[in-house]
């Protein structure tokens, strides 16, 4: 049995090839071709959470059990909110391949499914990224952006400006060809982005300017009924609104539940799955000038094939290393 810590797994990411092996997650649950339970939520210690999230899919021959623990005032003392590991088992045999670190897992896993819609939805000539919340999360989804649109500016909004100084420089120091900008003001910071993300812990919306025609949004932070990043006007502007999982993100997110309650947006309003747009089921965008938002709760299934990717690149990098000793 492997432990495939977080410094392992980012020497062994290709955000490209991430993408297209959560794209084809995203279209076998769209399918029916996995199993993946709603996450089993057990609270403990007042305002913390234990997340169990287990997934098998028959025809990509994984199975595997993601754990995360959401722990809201470890910030206090210095520690992340969210820690949780991802175990891989053999679909033959049941028994344990690895054990990942799940923090990165899960940052890079959130970014590749925003990077998937973002290449299905937002326009072809999109050069303008706007990231609001500068957290965990945001790395992977900047990474996932910049493999699928020629992105040549980044916008950086967080409610803390000198965090967002302070990832802005490690972004910069990452690509410094990028051309970036810090806000201190939220609704100027979406002005002209053609690609925006939303990654915060907010439970009421985070900006409130109306979005421009043409513009792509990927909102990830929202996971709980009593969470909203986005304004319900923004929900109901939009020409097509996209989630992984119909089921779950009714249930989870108050980004559609608020929307829902306010009679602004339908329950049934939304234009469909991901995983249906990749298998060409239902079309992507149409015109440049539609406005569409991918609305992310996660899908359990989608760790697994990512834990699944990081251990089949090690597996193959150690054979490789050994073939070179013997020869």
């Amino acid at each position: 049995m492997l432990f495939i810590s977080a410094e392992e797994q980012a020497q062994l990411l290709d955000m490209s090839e991430i993408v297209e092996a959560v794209a084809e997650s995203l279209r076998a649950y769209s399918e029916g071709k996995t199993d993946t339970p709603l996450r089993y939520s057990l609270p403990f210690n007042e305002d913390n959470r234990y997340l169990v999230m287990p997934a098998l899919s028959d025809e990509l021959k994984i199975v595997g059990l993601k754990t995360v623990t959401v722990a809201p005032n470890n910030t206090k003392i210095g520690k992340k909110t969210i820690v949780g590991s991802v175990i891989l088992s053999d679909y033959e045999t049941g028994e344990t391949l690895a054990v990942l670190e799940g923090s990165y897992l899960t940052k890079i896993r959130t970014g590749a499914i925003s990077g998937v819609a973002t290449k299905y939805l937002a326009r072809e000539d999109a050069k303008t990224l706007c990231v609001i919340g500068t957290g965990d999360q945001a790395e992977g989804l900047i990474k996932a952006v910049l493999a699928v649109r020629q992105i040549d500016r980044i916008q950086f909004y967080n409610r803390t400006y000198e965090k967002a100084v302070t990832f802005a420089e490690e972004v910069q120091s990452e690509y410094p060809n990028l051309d970036l900008a810090v806000f201190d003001n939220v609704n100027e910071a979406i002005e002209d982005a053609d690609v925006i993300v939303t990654a915060t812990n907010a439970s009421e919306p985070v900006f409130h300017k109306r979005l421009a025609p043409g513009v792509h949004l990927n909102a990830v932070g929202s996971f709980k009924p009593d969470m909203q990043e986005l304004p319900s006007q923004t929900i109901a502007d939009a020409d097509k609104v996209v989630v992984e999982a119909v089921e779950a993100a009714m249930e989870e997110t108050g980004d559609l539940i608020n929307p829902v309650a306010e009679g602004v947006f339908k329950a049934d309003g939304l234009y469909g799955e991901l995983g249906n747009i990749v298998s060409a089921k239902l079309e992507g965008r149409l015109s440049e000038d539609e406005i569409t938002i991918f609305k992310s709760v996660g899908v359990a299934i989608v760790d697994i094939v990512v834990a699944n990717y990081f251990y089949q690149k090690l597996l193959k990098q150690q054979n490789e290393s050994i073939k070179s000793d013997y020869h």
